[in-house]
This record gives C-alpha cells, structure tokens and sequence, in this order.
C-alpha cells in the first residue's frame, strides 16, 4: 500500500496565496518549494495556478509527485534541488518573478514512518535521516567522528535538550564498544541516559532525533537567506496584488528565523507587507483528523 500524507493548512494556504486572483490564461507562477507528495501543489493548479514548479530534494517524493499530479503535467515541473537553491534554478528558466510561493518545512509522514529512512525510532531501521538520500553523509556517518562538546551543544542547540549533555557522553561512550549505526540502539542509548521522573508527554529521544535530523539535512543553514530570495522573486503590485508568500514551519527555531526575517523585510526594508500577525495555527477539526499538524505554524506576507 502506498504511504499516505495528508497536506497540512491547505485552506489557510489557499486563502492566502489566492491562486484564483490571476485567473486562467493570466501566466500566473507558482513555487511549491517542499513538494512532497504534492498535496499542497494539487490544491493550488485546482484553484487556478496556470504553472507550479515543484522543488523536493528527496527523490522519492518527486516520483510520488510525479504519479499524483500526472493529469496536470502540462502545467507542472518538477526539480530535484533544495529549496534554498529558488533563486538559481528561477534564473535557469528565465523567471524574473512569481505570482506565488509555498513552503512546508516540514517531514512528511512517509518519510517519518518509513523505517529504512532513519527518521524516527518508531521501527528499527538504519540511521540515515537523510533527506536526499542520494547525496551527505548519513546521522551515523556524522555520529562516529563529532566531539562530545559539539554533539553536546547541537542537541542543546537544536533539539533543545536540556539533558544534552548526559545524552552527548552515553552516545561517545557507547560508540567507544559499537558504532550506533540503528535508531533503536541511538533510542535506547538517549532513553537510559534521560533521568526518569514520573510521566512523559513524549518519548525522552524524540528531542535528540530532532536535532540529529536538523544537522544531517542543514535545515536552518540559510533559512533566512532564502526567505530574502523568496520575497524579492515575488512579483511586484499595487496594495493587495502583489506575489505572496506563505511559509509553514513544524518548530520554534524553524518558525523563529521566519518571524524575523519577515518582520526585517517588512518593517527595516519595506520589501513586503506580513499578512500575518500572529501564526495561523491548523483547527481543531484538522488536528483531530491529522496530529501531525498540530504543530504547524503558517506565516505569509504580500510583496509590496
């Protein structure tokens, strides 16, 4: 059975970015910037985008992306690059501006539940926690050769982990005896070394497999830089019609670097207009039916 990913905040979305204000025949372009399993990209050529270009750096979700949007293909491409990589492909094709752009910077479920992804420690599977698997160095490839103190401080960093430093001296010990090549042995390593006190809301690894995954694929690196790239690409209106832009993030540092970076391109340069003031956050109906977006915060902002 295929792995199934349901979108998350596709109304939210669909309001904001406004596909539909274009019209068909009008040349409006759109980025989906994570594409995924083209959830989001579906909905917006649905609502009236004339052309999606779809960016995932995980080559399995572009086949997946390939087969979903197969009655669109006319008006969709697919490219395999990271998303931080916007401004260099737009210039490969010519495209000066965008009508509009998404990016959910989030995993997706399937990756998330795939055991030979390395992504969680749900199953025993191989510690990967690549996104591209085709490229980098693996979480176990990384974890045999980092210092202490560094590993210490980008679970700390990342992950915010305030047992990091216990966490970082059981892996180097335990790696000492047997590389840590599975997430169950790096799960079990990081549960012993959490102190137990009374209930847990979540599983004492889930915070250091967050942050392992955030170093192996470099998801804030350039976050900021690209959130730049991205506003400057949008085309240029009168108020209320220029290119728009909406961004979903999954946590506090991700959601961080968003905030402020639209807030300096609003309020220091004049660049854009934040269409949101405070995050839009999935309803309950949502979360109810998908957990996962729990989580999520949606940012957006207008080019002026």
């Amino acid at each position: 059975m295929a792995p199934v990913h349901e979108p998350v905040m596709v109304a939210e979305v669909l309001q904001l970015l406004e596909p539909q204000r274009l019209g068909k025949g009008r040349g409006g372009v759109f980025v989906d910037c994570t594409v995924g399993f083209a959830g989001h990209t579906r909905a917006l050529l649905e609502a009236g985008a004339d052309r999606v270009l779809g960016f995932d750096r995980d080559p399995g979700a572009l086949a997946r992306a390939a087969e979903s949007l197969a009655p669109f293909h006319d008006r969709v491409e697919l490219i395999h690059a990271d998303f931080r990589e916007l401004a260099a492909r737009l210039d490969q094709r010519g495209i000066a501006a965008i009508d509009g752009l998404l990016a959910d910077l989030g995993v997706s479920s399937w990756q998330l539940d795939a055991p030979e992804r390395g992504f969680s420690f749900r199953a025993d599977g191989p510690l990967d926690m690549r996104m591209d698997t085709s490229q980098g160095a693996t979480a176990a490839d990384l974890l045999r050769d980092v210092r202490e103190e560094a590993l210490a401080d980008l679970i700390y960093g990342y992950g915010e982990e305030r047992f990091s430093r216990r966490i970082a001296r059981a892996i180097v010990e335990a790696r000492r005896t047997e590389p840590i090549v599975t997430t169950g042995r790096l799960a079990e390593i990081v549960r012993r070394a959490v102190p137990r006190r009374g209930y847990q809301r979540i599983d004492p690894a889930t915070r250091t497999f967050q942050a392992l995954r955030i170093w192996v694929n470099r998801e804030l690196e350039g976050l900021d830089t690209f959130v730049r790239d991205a506003a400057r690409r949008l085309r240029t209106g009168e108020e209320g019609n220029g290119g728009r832009m909406a961004i979903i993030s999954f946590h506090s540092l991700e959601d961080r670097i968003v905030k402020h970076t639209l807030r300096e391109l609003d309020r220091e340069q004049g660049l854009v207009t934040v269409l949101t003031k405070r995050p839009l956050e999935a309803g309950e109906e949502e979360t109810d039916r998908n957990p996962r977006a729990r989580s999520a915060k949606l940012r957006a902002a207008e080019r002026r």
